[in-house]
């Protein structure tokens, strides 16, 4: 079983690659691919998942991406994955984001105000799935986030993207009744200072 690590912060406006084992940190600017994309290189041949993972980082403010299995319990009788399985996924991707950046005070205070989600492919039992999240916008007292799910190859299956989205969080202090701006160390965090 291939386990990847992956985690990008924008720190300058040019180009940084740093690869190693277990992790891939890119910053480029270049705007998030269509559906379809993924699928087949040039050539034809299938796409790596580290090159998709690649693609879907470039140009985020922050981000990174967190590689599951779909269990017999994320199904539903009609043998693919729930629908609910997704949001799960995204949530341990930001979950995971949030530890990367040293952050664990945003959970409390980062309530979601807005969430989308589009299906656009089945996802099935023991299959690999790598969920990318990236923040694309730092507002004053927002986080504007968007994501894309991919199944790996499975059982002759190519890569596929099975959903994408965005969701907002706000920034809103313990004990609270409405937004206020982001505390500093935050803002730092998230923006690689």
């Amino acid at each position: 079983m291939l386990l990847l690590n992956y985690m990008m912060r924008r720190k300058t406006d040019s180009k940084h690659y740093c690869v190693n084992v277990t992790s891939v940190t890119i910053v480029r600017e270049k705007i998030f691919l269509e559906p379809g994309e993924y699928e087949m290189s040039e050539a034809g041949q299938a796409r790596r998942i580290e090159d998709v993972i690649e693609d879907c980082l470039s140009g985020a403010v922050a981000g990174t991406a967190s590689e599951r299995i779909i269990e017999w319990v994320d199904t539903d009788a009609a043998g693919h994955q729930h629908n609910s399985v997704i949001m799960r996924f995204v949530e341990a991707a930001e979950s995971k984001l949030f530890r990367e950046l040293e952050l664990p005070e945003y959970f409390p205070i980062a309530p979601r105000v807005r969430q989308e989600v589009d299906y656009k492919a089945k996802l099935f039992f023991g299959q690999h799935v790598t969920t990318v999240l990236r923040i694309d916008r730092l507002g004053e007292k927002s986080l504007s986030f968007s994501f894309k799910v991919f199944g790996h190859e499975h059982e002759g299956r190519p890569i596929v993207e099975a959903a994408s989205g965005k969701f907002v969080t706000a920034c809103v202090p313990l004990g609270a009744l409405s937004s206020a701006s982001w505390p500093d160390n935050v803002r730092r965090a998230i923006m690689g200072g």
